[in-house]
């Protein structure tokens, strides 16, 4: 059936057939909602609808909005221009080409929302967060060919049984339309957790962990790689630099929170 025709069926449709099937999507939101009342995502207070914040929670969220650095997304406590490098990013340049981030990573409902569904298995905060990853994501998820997540070494997916990267890759995929391969990269040692290590030592850490798939769709294509938290950028310098061996043009990160202190 063509697309013109079909337009043509829902025009022919009955208006009482139309006002029937929204009545049931009112009915079916209104049931949901007695018995799965909408709540905030970060301090679960009452909310008007399912997958937001209260307005409190929003107040204290750290959104990153520009000014800031093109090539790292920490932002400026000024305005002194488009397209501007911060010092860290002079002094220190990521093996990636741009970051971009939601929130600050340091305080409040960010680091809450990031630690639930890393640690908690909160697969249902996948969704908003992508949402919000997609929007603050939108310059370099336009030129992005690929998306892939960061991945979790196989005995560490076994132990969690989520890896939350990669579910937060599969959302902003769905809402964007972008191709995503959760299997483009992976990670082919099992390095231990970055918690609690230096900034020298998170990079030794993380060196040589990641290799890109045989046969993974990267050479000569923009990838977007997708993880939950950025702090030191060891892990996605080390991911990165596999991608680039593999032959990708670039790579751009997208998280959801990062680490502003210190970047």
């Amino acid at each position: 059936m063509s697309a013109n025709s079909a337009s043509l069926d829902h025009a022919a449709e009955p208006p009482w057939n139309r006002r029937a099937a929204a009545f049931v999507r009112r009915f079916a939101g209104a049931a949901l909602n007695t018995l799965y009342p909408p709540t905030c995502l970060a301090c679960r207070a009452g909310t008007e609808a399912h997958g937001g914040l209260c307005p409190r929670c929003w107040s204290e969220m750290r959104f990153i909005e520009r000014p800031f650095c093109e090539r790292l997304g920490t932002p400026f406590e000024q305005d002194l221009g488009a397209g501007l490098l911060s010092p860290q990013a002079m002094a220190d340049p990521p093996v990636f080409a741009r970051a971009r981030a939601v929130a600050r990573f340091e305080d409040g409902p960010a680091r809450t929302l990031a630690h639930r569904l890393k640690y908690s298995d909160r697969a249902e905060l996948a969704r908003p967060i992508a949402r919000w990853m997609a929007r603050a994501g939108a310059d370099i998820l336009a030129e992005a060919d690929l998306l892939t997540p960061v991945p979790l070494h196989p005995l560490r997916l076994w132990r969690r049984r989520f890896n939350q990267a990669a579910a937060l890759a599969r959302e902003i995929s769905r809402q964007t339309g972008k191709p995503c391969d959760l299997a483009a990269l992976l990670r082919v040692k099992a390095t231990p957790s970055q918690v609690g290590l230096s900034r020298s030592q998170r990079a030794e850490n993380v060196q040589g962990a990641f290799r890109a798939a045989d046969g993974a769709p990267v050479r000569g294509r923009n990838i977007v790689l997708v993880d939950d938290v950025l702090t030191s950028r060891a892990t996605a310098n080390a991911a990165s630099r596999a991608l680039l061996r593999a032959g990708a043009k670039r790579v751009d990160v997208l998280v959801f929170a990062r680490v502003v202190t210190g970047a």
